[in-house]
């Protein structure tokens, strides 16, 4: 009998308190649910306009503005694109073309700020390129077709008024810029467009430059924070508190008392000597634009390069493609300039 109570009693103790551990359990867990996950962060090339990024992170700018962010270096911006699309990834930091050609496909990504819209690549050749015409039947080493740095080796065509086609150009893809150095050095290719630091260095090999970088005025999309449209609807507190870190990180990068910081920083991530860190840390300061603006007219330039490749890219309107209210909202509210002032650093 005391038995049968007993069962009873544990019976109606469940009754009553489950809804209520459920409940207390629910909510805990729902919390947990909306709790800051990490932000995976993917890009596509080693140069020193990405040092913003590689900052936030070691300078805790992302922790500063309550995001946890994990930068991943991905080889190609099509693979790069690839995740961004498939949900591994959650913000691009990436150029104008390989965005342009997943819009194209139907992926709904947005531009929300870009850190260079201008040319950077200067040309490096091998020793016996002495002209624009020696590149008639020679060999590019580039990261990925329509990449950018494929737009800036068919900027350089178009300036020394050749064609890929007619003048039987070809494209080898063979990864970062660094490895493109080696490529020309080897005689592997003929010619790559690359930054300052790494013209430095083919220079330092025996390669010629043909043409530097200040000779090409074209206006382009760079190195872009892109993301689905989906977080700017559902999640537009990441993307912002994203956005205030690298900038942050960008005017931090400029102010000249944390030159050796940045100078350190990049010696580790490109893996040059003090020298070349120098070099690269001048391809930030004239390759970097002090407010992150995307340009329609940048869009508009990559979209004429790409769409010769990928004809749909053509019909991708691109001003749908540039969303600039949260880049409106950080510059109308003071917060740029305020942080531009507070490393004693000008804005323009």
């Amino acid at each position: 009998m005391k038995s049968s109570r007993q069962i009873i009693l544990v019976k109606l103790i469940l009754v009553i308190f489950t809804p209520i551990l459920m409940l207390v359990f629910g909510v805990h867990n729902g919390r947990a649910a909306a709790a800051p996950a990490k932000q995976v962060v993917g890009y596509a090339t080693f140069t020193a306009r990405i040092v913003p990024l590689w900052l936030a992170q070691e300078q805790g700018f992302f922790t500063k503005y309550g995001i946890d962010v994990e930068p991943v270096f991905i080889r190609g911006a099509p693979t790069l694109v690839a995740g961004l699309a498939a949900g591994s990834m959650h913000i691009g930091r990436t150029g104008g073309s390989a965005m342009l050609a997943a819009v194209a496909a139907g992926h709904d990504f947005k531009v929300v700020a870009a850190f260079n819209t201008r040319n950077t690549y200067d040309l490096v050749v091998r020793p016996n390129i002495k002209r624009a015409e020696d590149l008639r039947g020679k060999t590019f080493g580039i990261t990925s077709i329509g990449g950018t740095s494929w737009m800036g080796v068919i900027l350089w065509l178009e300036h020394f008024g050749l064609d890929e086609k007619r003048d039987n150009i070809r494209f080898q893809v063979i990864g970062d810029q660094s490895v493109q150095v080696q490529c020309v050095e080897t005689g592997l290719c003929d010619a790559v467009a690359v930054d300052g630091v790494y013209t430095k260095q083919a220079k330092n090999r025996g390669m010629s430059v043909l043409g530097e970088y200040t000779q090409l005025k074209s206006l382009l999309i760079g190195q872009s924070m892109v993301v689905p449209s989906a977080m700017l609807q559902q999640r537009p507190d990441v993307a912002e508190a994203y956005l205030k870190g690298e900038i942050e990180a960008l005017v931090f990068s400029l102010a000249p008392r944390n030159k050796p910081v940045v100078l350190k920083t990049l010696s580790k991530w490109l893996k040059v000597d003090g020298s070349g860190a120098e070099d690269a840390y001048l391809d930030l300061v004239r390759g970097v634009d002090r407010k992150p603006f995307a340009v329609l007219e940048g869009l508009r330039n990559a979209q004429r390069l790409l769409k010769t490749r990928n004809p749909r890219v053509g019909e991708v309107k691109a001003e749908d493609v540039i969303d600039s209210r949260l880049m409106k909202k950080l510059d109308d509210s003071g917060f740029i300039d305020k942080l531009y002032a507070s490393y004693g650093v000008n804005p323009k």
